[in-house]
């Protein structure tokens, strides 16, 4: 008789292998598909993501089971997004047998995370996933701004990504992912994973992140407006603002909106904080050439 008022009983090197054996699984880099099968690394990622038994937790990429298992050991509710079918059809048993007291407190959605458009169930609290390595940082970026009611999260992605996240403006790996996390959280390294943890072993090291959110600057300027101008500054990374923003507008308007934001039109992007972004955004808007007004509506 199954004990049910057990914890979960997470998935080890053996019980992994015997799932993808089931399965007929063989795990493809075009997925990111690298699995972890040591227990004490998704635990080690649950208790540095913070999340507690008030957190809905989104997870992206659940392969086989092994992180999900340790978040329902902790979590309140957890929704996996799953873009295999295979592995999203096997991951409702999985819990079922390893997880029988926390299996109605999980769900699975099959879906490519940077298409979808709403996670069903209560509104999400965390994001902690295995992000696939190929995709992190779009996937990251795009359930940040889908789900506002994300209050903090812990991802694990290749390493140069994950320094590239938390980079401080003037670092040599500051660049466009760091500038566009920043606008929704403050981002921070919380560590590294080695390869030994995964099957099959992937060719690169792993990091962590982890990012608490915050309001955007105040502005005037849309996102849009500002990733634009954020995309433009790092399209020639070595060149100088006033240069690389005329993509944007013409060479007068980018020097007006360079010295109305207070900012050097020698300047590369790599050393600027999303504040000035939003600060150059808000001036190149202010200098648009405004519409000739209709004389018939002026007139009224």
């Amino acid at each position: 008789m199954t004990d049910t008022s057990a914890g979960p009983r997470l998935l080890g090197s053996a019980e992994v292998r015997l799932l993808a054996a089931e399965l007929d699984l063989r795990p493809t880099k075009q997925r990111g598909q690298n699995f972890v099968i040591d227990p004490n690394t998704v635990r080690r990622i649950v208790r540095e993501s913070g999340v507690g038994e008030s957190d809905v937790v989104v997870e992206v990429g659940p392969g086989l089971g092994s992180l999900t298992l340790a978040l329902l050991e902790v979590a309140g509710r957890v929704v996996a997004i799953e873009l295999d079918a295979l592995l999203a059809g096997r991951l409702p048993r999985t819990i079922a047998e390893h997880a029988p007291a926390q299996a109605e407190r999980f769900e699975v959605v099959l879906g490519d995370a940077m298409r979808i458009t709403e996670v069903p169930g209560p509104p999400p609290t965390a994001l902690v996933a295995n992000l696939p390595y190929n995709v992190s940082v779009p996937v990251l970026l795009h359930l940040l701004a889908l789900l506002p009611s994300l209050e903090r999260g812990l991802v694990m992605v290749q390493s140069e990504v994950a320094d590239r996240l938390a980079a401080r403006p003037g670092s040599k790996v500051y660049g466009v992912p760091s500038v566009k996390a920043a606008w929704y959280a403050d981002v921070r390294r919380a560590g590294a994973i080695g390869r030994n943890v995964f099957w099959p072993a992937p060719n690169v090291d792993s990091g962590l992140v982890a990012w608490t959110r915050r309001e955007p600057p105040a502005t005037t300027a849309t996102r849009e407006q500002v990733f634009a101008v954020v995309d433009a500054a790092f399209a020639q990374r070595r060149k100088a603002l006033r240069g690389v923003l005329r993509s944007l507008a013409p060479a007068e308007r980018v020097d007006a909106a360079l010295e109305q934001a207070g900012i050097s039109p020698l300047a590369r992007g790599e050393t600027l904080t999303v504040e000035d972004y939003v600060r150059i955004a808000e001036a190149l808007d202010d200098q648009q050439p405004q519409e000739p007004q209709d004389p018939q509506e002026a007139a009224g």
